[in-house]
């Protein structure tokens, strides 16, 4: 399918979607690649890193003017994130395929339950199992392996990681843009070695979700800027992260 339109319509769509909730969109993007565009696994996983990366640094850019990025605890992340994503690159061809959509699809699916009953506990001050730096730390290791192994963009414990952490719906959204773009840069260079990328696909994409990007944190803003109905962003956040889960480990 060669649809110039169809790819900036898409693009835009998908960059207002993930940079809002703070995601690369690698699985979403691999999704339209695979089934609308065609293109062979290793081609869709090198092209949809290298189509999310300009709306990461776009969005990331306009957070960072708004101030809303935790560097401190974004920076603890990446580095977490960034040897994971060697690993799970180097473990990739000698992990089945099975195995390792189980695993992550019951992570995404926990997280998303953990933020969800994070919403409606009674006692919002009970004191965390693990601590901050711990638990970033943890956050880190598992988007790395995501991005790492099967071309993801690791953006789903990122994003929910941050919320479990207490960080607000705009700081989330912003901090994890931050950290896939360091994240996204070491796994285009890993993926398109090991995989062609398709250009044409990836130019009208990358248009639109350079758009969508610029769109989204005025969209997160309005969106938090009131209690109800950054409580309703958190609870579609931890529900769409419970039906990645589940589609990732039942696909």
């Amino acid at each position: 399918m060669s649809n110039p339109l169809l790819m900036v319509i898409v693009g835009l769509a998908v960059g207002v979607f993930v940079i809002s909730l703070g995601g690369g969109g690698g699985a979403i993007y691999l999704g339209v690649l695979t089934a609308i565009f065609q293109l062979s696994p290793g081609a869709a996983a090198a092209t949809s890193i290298v189509t999310s990366l300009p709306a990461l640094i776009m969005g990331s850019w306009s957070y960072y003017r708004r101030g809303l990025i935790n560097f401190s605890l974004g920076n603890r992340m990446m580095i977490a994130a960034i040897p994971s994503i060697f690993v799970g690159f180097l473990i990739a061809p000698f992990l089945p395929e099975k195995v390792y959509k189980v695993v992550i699809g019951l992570i995404l699916a926990f997280l998303g339950s953990q933020l969800v009953y994070k919403l409606y506990r009674q006692s919002p001050k009970k004191t965390p199992r693990l601590s901050p730096n711990v638990a970033s730390v943890l956050y880190g290791i598992m988007g790395g392996l995501m991005v790492g192994i099967a071309g993801l963009s690791g953006g789903g414990p990122i994003t929910t990681g941050l919320l479990l952490l207490g960080a607000s719906m705009a700081s989330a959204s912003a901090t994890s843009s931050y950290v896939l773009v360091g994240m996204s840069i070491v796994g285009a260079l890993l993926h398109i070695s090991g995989g062609s990328i398709d250009w044409h696909a990836a130019g009208g994409l990358i248009a639109g979700s350079l758009v969508g990007a610029f769109l989204a944190p005025p969209i997160v803003l309005w969106m938090t800027s009131k209690p109800a109905r950054a409580r309703l962003v958190k609870l579609f956040m931890g529900i769409f992260i419970i039906i990645m889960g589940a589609r990732t480990a039942l696909g």
